[in-house]
């Protein structure tokens, strides 16, 4: 059996992610592709007790960054060998919102944790399991807060009272690494309308792919 194909999808908050992760997961089920979708921190049942830690626990907010970092790495190893690896095996696409990049910009470059420990602690989380492609939907800080503060009923998680010049640390991270990864790495103009923005993302997956995605 063919191995599935493995797509992330990052960005810093107020990105438009989950809205592309969204409409893409339904344009693959429209056209009969077996997929499933993860999320980090998350995903299993052990990620999602880390991810209300990282997120939600008011003890979070006392974490140091190298903690903070070992959680991560610990909820995607995790999903990595329980959902990802198992889902790929079996020929499914795998749509992950978010992945070992976050780890190398938010705790590598935001958090300004040795970049040599970082890659080290990814490669050792993920093994051999990288993305195909990951698309980073890039905006501007100023646009991404504005969005942020925009949604309804959202409850603004720890990574999300970051202040600014975190942000646009991570911002400048992702444009970084997409540079050094150029044949993985995909950016994406997230302050273009929804639609532009999915129809960008699903010309370039068939280009890549061959048609796979037509």
């Amino acid at each position: 059996m063919q191995r599935g194909i493995f797509i992330s999808f990052e960005g810093s908050e107020g990105c438009g992610k989950s809205t592309q992760i969204r409409l893409l997961s339904a344009r693959l089920q429209e056209a009969g592709i077996s997929m499933i979708l993860t999320r980090e921190p998350g995903g299993t049942a052990i990620g999602e007790r880390i991810r209300d830690l990282l997120q939600y626990d008011k003890i979070g907010h006392a974490m140091k960054p190298e903690a903070e970092l070992l959680l991560f790495a610990a909820s995607r190893a995790q999903l990595v060998r329980e959902v990802i690896e198992p889902a790929l095996e079996s020929g499914k696409t795998v749509i992950a919102d978010r992945f070992l990049d976050s780890t190398t910009v938010y705790q590598g470059v935001a958090r300004a944790i040795d970049a040599h420990s970082v890659k080290f602690i990814n490669e050792f989380a993920v093994g051999n399991c990288l993305p195909d492609l990951t698309f980073v939907l890039d905006l501007d800080f100023t646009a991404a807060r504005v969005r942020m503060e925009q949604r309804e009923n959202a409850v603004a998680d720890r990574m999300e009272e970051q202040p600014d010049e975190f942000y646009l640390a991570v911002r400048a991270g992702y444009l970084r690494l997409a540079e050094l990864h150029p044949q993985r790495i995909r950016v994406v103009n997230s302050a273009q309308p929804v639609e532009a923005i999915a129809a960008e993302i699903w010309n370039h997956l068939q280009e890549r792919f061959h048609g796979l995605f037509a």
